[in-house]
């Protein structure tokens, strides 16, 4: 089985092979090297220790990769979902000082060296594929798990490869349009690569559990942030992640998939505890985006449900509702800070400079940038303008803390009608439209409830990041896109273990 790692190439019992004497020496040989090249690389760096630790770090990643695959990419989505990619406004995380998502030319642990122009994500993932063709190769027969809808999935791909190669022949940037298309091809990468490794019931339920841990931490240590500041903002916009409350949103769903699907697993008892801190957290975000895609998403699940699961749905929802109803009333008109969501949402829906507040000025950059991408899209609107090239601004916008400013706006669902023209704009959507429909089929067809839960996931985690993605640039956040193709991968997986247990069972009926 893939991920299984490469056997040993005798047929001795494994551990006796630590009752080897020669095996014993061989492995004392191989943590020596490793000491020494440690010791050598700190040396060669002038006492940096992380230096060290990252050659050491490296091998054993390289070692459990071999072993068992599944097991490497595990780390992979533990690394992603637990270290920020971006700041956190008045913190200093060391889940952000860590520096995981940098390019290794910018990290300040290492040695500078110009063309360092990959990241860690990228070597592991690297890696993973690397291995992953060795042990395929040693396979008779050769077996690849085929992903649903691989024509669209080709298609978008292609168009994003097309938008790439269109961007540079109008001369723009290399490395600017590898930063813009970077997240969307780590979700490519992994909508096809997952089913190849994740094969057993117990996979899926290992990645989901990483999800409900990970998750669940960032949630906490919004908590914690909230606590610490005397369970205030001070003023500060955000005290999590961006895309933390949009990942919040797929645990909600998760949970209450397993309610009404009745999946009696741990995960379940795990996650009704997390439920309250998982809403402080997502309360914590104060994403405005997040609580417009939270309504979308949960409307995405009731249209997913049966009848009879839908009425069991609302006649929860409804009391609570109402109980949110009063509650927007009675302190729709308060500066408390416990009225923070419903300012949130005035903000958004409010023009008026009075009510928006602070978020006026966001509000109105936002629609600036709408104008221009609107402008654009005039001036290349079937081929679009590519990757690495700069949008037009007859209107000028306000000086942000962002570098990637004039080519990557908050609106991304325009930004790839502007990057893509009209051709791509089609590409990318027929693919997810793709992705939602065959996922929606699979929920409909699977009998395992456990992989019910997660098959609605699926699908409503692509409305929940295609809304976030219209009004704040997460399509190329890596964490975001990541977590989202793991999710789209594991789709070809629960349908063959589905069916698989559906063959089992009517074995075992013909036999009784």
């Amino acid at each position: 089985m893939l991920g299984r790692g490469i056997p040993y190439a005798c047929s001795t019992d494994r551990s006796s092979l630590w009752l080897d004497v020669r095996f014993q020496g061989r492995v004392a040989l191989f943590v020596l090297a490793i000491s020494v090249a440690a010791v050598g690389a700190i040396l060669a760096t002038e006492g940096n220790l992380f230096a060290g630790f990252a050659l050491v770090g490296a091998v054993g990643l390289a070692l459990v990769s071999v072993y068992r695959l599944e097991w490497s990419l595990w780390a992979l989505l533990a690394f992603v979902l637990c270290f920020d990619q971006f700041s956190i406004p008045g913190f200093e995380p060391i889940t952000y000082k860590i520096g995981y998502f940098l390019n290794l030319k910018e990290h300040p642990y290492l040695p500078r060296f110009n063309v360092g122009v990959v990241n860690l994500i990228e070597l592991h993932l690297v890696l993973l594929l690397l291995i992953w063709v060795i042990v395929l190769s040693a396979q008779r027969p050769v077996t690849v798990a085929r992903v649903p809808g691989w024509g669209a999935f080709i298609l978008c791909f292609a168009g994003l490869a097309f938008a790439f190669i269109n961007g540079l022949s109008k001369g723009g940037d290399l490395l600017v349009a590898l930063w813009e298309v970077r997240a969307l091809a780590y979700f490519g990468l992994l909508y096809w690569f997952v089913s190849q490794v994740i094969q057993t019931k117990e996979h899926v339920k290992t990645i989901v559990g990483l999800f409900i841990i990970f998750i669940s931490f960032k949630a906490l240590q919004g908590v914690a942030r909230f606590a610490y500041l005397g369970f205030s903002f001070h003023g500060l916009p955000t005290i999590t992640n961006h895309e933390d409350p949009v990942f919040i949103t797929t645990l909600v769903v998760l949970l209450l998939g397993m309610v009404l699907f009745d999946a009696r697993v741990p995960q379940r008892t795990a996650l009704l505890w997390l439920f309250l801190p998982l809403l402080l957290g997502f309360f914590t975000g104060q994403r405005r985006a997040a609580y417009g895609a939270l309504v979308v998403s949960m409307v995405a699940f009731v249209l997913l449900l049966q009848s009879k699961e839908r009425w069991v749905f609302l006649k929860v929802a409804l009391p609570v509702l109402t109980v949110l109803a009063l509650y927007c009333a009675a302190f729709w008109e308060s500066e408390s800070k416990w009225a923070s969501p419903v300012r949130l949402v005035k903000t958004a829906l409010s023009a008026d400079q009075e009510v928006a507040g602070d978020r006026y000025y966001s509000n109105l950059y936002r629609e600036f940038e709408n104008y221009n991408l609107a402008s654009t899209v005039r001036r290349a609107p079937m081929l679009g303008i590519g990757f690495g090239n700069k949008y037009d601004m007859p209107l000028p916008l306000a000086s942000i803390p962002f570098p990637l400013r004039d080519y990557i706006p908050h609106n991304q669902i325009l930004w790839l009608l502007v990057k893509g023209g009209a051709i791509g704009y089609f590409c990318f959507w027929f693919f997810f439209n793709c992705l939602v429909f065959r996922g929606a089929f699979a929920f409909v067809r699977l009998r395992d409830p456990y992989f019910k839960a997660i098959c609605a996931v699926l699908v409503v985690a692509v409305f929940n990041q295609m809304v976030v993605s219209y009004y704040d640039l997460q399509l190329t956040y890596y964490r975001n896109m990541i977590y989202l193709g793991t999710l789209a991968g594991l789709l070809p997986t629960l349908e063959h273990l589905d069916s698989e247990n559906l063959d089992r069972a009517e074995q075992r009926g013909i036999r009784q």
